[in-house]
């Protein structure tokens, strides 16, 4: 290993521990700030009554995980609405280390931590606090991982439904008459 190889593999290093505890400060003080949805299925009802709420999901997964089908695909329906949404998504590993930092009692039954979501501190009435810096409009951090600035309003550009044929949002019944957009194969 070159000097530089060492120095370049120790700077990650660095910066993947600034992330995890910066990540670790924001989990504690959402918590104590009531400000945490802990469970997949919880989450996925908070996103779907109210995913304005939501600033960052974490999504939580360890090696023994990778071969759950079920939850791999909660997963994947939890990313696609995060992205349907402009919901910063943060994937780790160290489900036991998160149990450990939300004090979870082993005594107690486990609770399922491999989705947190983090929601707004200003949406819940008269609680300010450390966090409160992610709501703005313009929120940025090492914590995101979607590529691209942001985007919001009716010009966001989102893989949406496949538009054909003047003015169509959905594929729909074929139209037939003047305005058809496809060949007729009878030639009429």
């Amino acid at each position: 290993m070159t000097l530089e190889e060492f120095i370049g593999s120790n700077s990650t290093e660095k910066r993947m521990e600034t992330v995890t505890q910066a990540l670790e400060e924001l989990l504690v003080a959402a918590q104590n700030q009531d400000s945490l949805t802990v469970g997949v299925y919880e989450s996925a009802k908070l996103m779907n009554v109210d995913p304005d709420s939501v600033v960052l999901c974490v999504l939580a997964a360890d090696e023994e995980d990778q071969d759950d089908v079920a939850l791999q695909i909660h997963f994947t329906l939890l990313q696609a609405f995060c992205c349907d949404n402009d919901i910063d998504i943060l994937r780790v590993s160290g489900v036991g280390r998160l149990a450990q930092l939300l004090d979870q009692d082993p005594e107690d039954e486990p609770r399922d931590l491999h989705c947190i979501l983090v929601t707004r501190v200003n949406d819940v009435p008269g609680r300010t606090g450390p966090i409160r810096d992610l709501n703005g409009p313009g929120r940025t951090g090492p914590i995101r991982t979607h590529p691209g600035p942001k985007q919001t309003g009716p010009n966001r550009t989102h893989p949406g439904p496949k538009q054909t044929g003047p003015n169509r949002t959905h594929p729909g019944p074929k139209r037939t008459g003047p305005n058809r957009t496809h060949p007729d194969p009878s030639g009429t």
